[in-house]
This record gives structure tokens, sequence and C-alpha cells, in this order.
């Protein structure tokens, strides 16, 4: 089989490897498509959780060609997706070969079938998964005013979510046009570019009520982000963190979290929502398709993520295909 292989920080190089086998409990997945994350850019530049050589690729759809002992021979041929994480610390994508393969091994009972839903948008379920475990967590009780800060993948599937969940003001603040006009397209009621804000706070609070908001999905990874989240609570609110931060650090106040009783919740998995997630692709693929903004086959692996890492590309979600 062929895989795209990360053999040092930054390099990549498209190798012939092995068919694997399955092992008991799993089966072997021909990969239809795989997504292009954040995560993996920072697994490219080079980190202490994965060593070399390595294969990528946690947002994949494709289809099962094999299974190991003890799975059911019917599991062959059927189309889906999986929960990446096999145990603590061992993930797809990451510590276990992922999507960049052609084909490659997970467990049998993480799989959620995806029906005829088009491998390219298959790949939202694990992103969406990240969103809906998140807004399990965030456990709604005043459906009145939300607020996404981030308008990359992850912040536009929230406000999706949000939406769905019955949130009736729902207000995105992002860095980019067509990704606001997607999320008002997605559902956003309000849409604020903060870069034509000089000071992005107080037109949230002008527009969405001096009292603050109710409740906040931090989605940009930054910590600034954080850091108005925080700005425009309102008071007894929630803030969802989504984001990754790296090693950066938010600095406030702990007697405004005790004072004006704020609940921060950190969600950074999927795990759960996965069947939730895989059902509502099934049921509203032509409301998320337009997330993938870009295809390419796994041949101009290049060019794919120059699109990724460029600003002015447009880019949502870059997927590659086999």
């Amino acid at each position: 089989m062929r895989a795209l292989v990360q053999t040092g920080p930054n390099v990549l190089a498209m190798r012939e490897l092995p068919m694997p086998e399955p092992l008991a409990g799993e089966v072997r997945i021909r990969t239809g498509a795989v997504g292009i994350c954040a995560t993996d850019l920072e697994m490219l530049a080079g980190w202490e959780r994965t060593g070399y050589p390595a294969i990528p690729g946690h947002e994949w759809a494709g289809i099962v060609d094999a299974v190991g002992p003890g799975v059911a021979p019917a599991w062959v041929g059927r189309r889906c997706v999986g929960d990446n994480i096999l145990a603590p610390g061992i993930e797809v994508g990451f510590e276990r070969p992922g999507g960049y393969a052609e084909c490659f091994c997970t467990r049998a009972d993480h799989l959620y079938e995806i029906g005829e839903v088009p491998y390219h948008v298959a790949t939202l379920v694990e992103p969406l998964s990240v969103c809906l475990r998140g807004l399990r967590r965030m456990a709604l009780d005043d459906h009145r005013a939300a607020l996404v800060v981030g308008d990359g993948p992850i912040g536009l599937l929230m406000v999706a979510a949000l939406r769905r969940a019955g949130v009736g003001r729902l207000a995105l603040l992002g860095g980019r046009e067509a990704r606001l006009a997607l999320g008002r397209s997605l559902g956003a009621t309000d849409a604020f570019d903060r870069h034509a804000l000089a000071d992005p706070a107080a037109a949230i609070r002008q527009r969405l009520g001096e009292a603050g908001v109710a409740n906040l999905v931090e989605a940009s990874g930054s910590v600034a982000g954080l850091e108005l989240a925080l700005d425009v609570v309102a008071v007894g609110g929630r803030v969802l963190v989504l984001g990754g931060y790296s090693d950066g650090r938010a600095g406030f106040c702990w007697n405004d979290l005790l004072h004006r009783e704020w609940t921060l919740i950190g969600s950074n998995t999927g795990t759960g929502a996965w069947g939730e997630a895989a059902a509502w692709i099934r049921q509203e693929t032509a409301t998320l398709s337009p997330l993938v903004t870009h295809r390419y086959p796994m041949a101009r692996y290049t060019e794919a993520l120059a699109t990724v890492r460029d600003r002015a590309s447009g880019a949502v979600k870059v997927v590659l295909e086999w």
C-alpha cells in the first residue's frame, strides 16, 4: 500500500509499505478521504507526542476491506468513520497510523456507518463529534443567546450545533468574511469581524446586551479569544473551551470567577458523541458539506498543505482523497 509518511519535522514522503493486517477485534480501513486538521500541522512541525516515522490522519472516512479474528465478516464493504482513541495515549492518526495511509487498522467496536454520505463530507464527523460532546458538557439551560469565538471548522460547526440545540440569538466572532458568511448560512444571527472592530467586546455588548452573553464557546485557540470570552460572559454564564492553546496562559481575577459565578468547561475529544455526529451527517449532508472548501488527490498533498496554511486561500476544511 501507499502511505504519506512523516519522517521528520515538516518532512513528508510517499512510501510503499506492507499492507497492515487487522488483529483480534480490529478491522482494516481503506481510506476514502482524510481532512487536514490544525493538529496535523502541529504534528508535522514536530512535537514530543509522536516520533518518526509516523502516519497522520485522524479525520478519516473509508470502507472496511478486511476484519480480524472475532469481528463479524458482514463489516466488510461498509462505509464508515470511527472514534480514534483506542486506549489511553493511543490514537489513530497519532500513535497509530491514520488516514494519510491508503489502509490502516482500527477497532471494530469504534466504527459508525455513514451510508451513502460522500467520503469528503464524512471527514467532518470527527470535528463535529468534538463539538457535540462539548455541547453536552456545556449543559445549556439558557437558550436565549450564545457567542462563538473563532470561525475555523470547530467554530462553524459549533454555530450549527447551537442552532440545532435551539439557541435563539447566535453570534459568531471571526476574522475572515467568507467564513463569517458561512456562519450566517449555518444559523448565526450576528457575525462580527474582529479586524473591523476597535473594541470587539464593546461591539458584542452593544449588539447582544450590556449584561453579557449567557453562553460562550471559545474555538479560536488564542489567549486573546479566551480573554474576550471572559470579558463578555454574563453573571452565571458558561464558557466552553474547545481551542488548542499550546503553552498559552490566560490571566484573570479569580474573584471574578467567584463573584460572577462563571462556569468554565474544557472539552477535548468527541468520544461518546460519534454516533450522534454520524447520524447528523447522514441527515444533513447538504447543510454541512459547504465546510469542505477544497479537495485534493493525495498525490497533491504539498499543494493541499499550502492551501491550509495560506490565510488568503479561503479554505475552511481541506480534504485529501485517495
